[in-house]
């Protein structure tokens, strides 16, 4: 094998693991968006069918929270919903699983709620990344401004 083809291969692998990166992120977007819009059926194509969310506070005990029963919340809720990250995640992926961590902020009706860190777990299915699981922090000192 010549250097240019092993170069050339090279290339694309760090193409697709960008690539796998990027969809990755992007799992946890749409989860976000769908959060924005009040719309359970977007939220439930993201997730896994047995997703998890699980929310760390103070010293309090973690708590859990089925994927279904987050998208109805979700979905029956009021007012503005915004989640985003403030600044780009970290992904670290291994073939077909992949962590997505960042800081976020989480605004009700335009206004500060709380902050954190999200920890996605997601799992390459057919059908794209999917989350499994969603471990984040909710902390409402230390935020970043919005």
């Amino acid at each position: 094998m010549g250097p240019s083809l092993v170069l050339l291969l090279f290339a694309f692998a760090l193409l697709a693991r960008s690539s796998d990166e990027k969809a990755a992120v992007d799992a946890a977007q749409s989860l976000f968006d769908a959060m924005a819009a009040h719309d359970a059926a977007a939220i439930r194509r993201v997730l896994l069918p047995d997703a998890r969310f699980y929310a760390v506070r103070d010293d309090r005990l973690p708590t859990s929270t089925a994927g279904e029963a987050f998208a109805s919340q979700i979905g029956a809720a009021t007012g503005g919903i915004v989640e985003r990250f403030t600044s780009p995640p970290r992904v670290l992926i291994h073939g077909r699983i992949a962590q997505v961590w960042g800081e976020y902020v989480f605004l009700r009706d335009g206004k500060l709620n709380h902050c954190g860190v999200d920890s996605f777990s997601l799992l390459k299915t057919s059908e794209g990344w999917k989350i499994a699981a969603i471990e984040y922090t909710a902390e409402t000192t230390g935020c970043k401004a919005p």
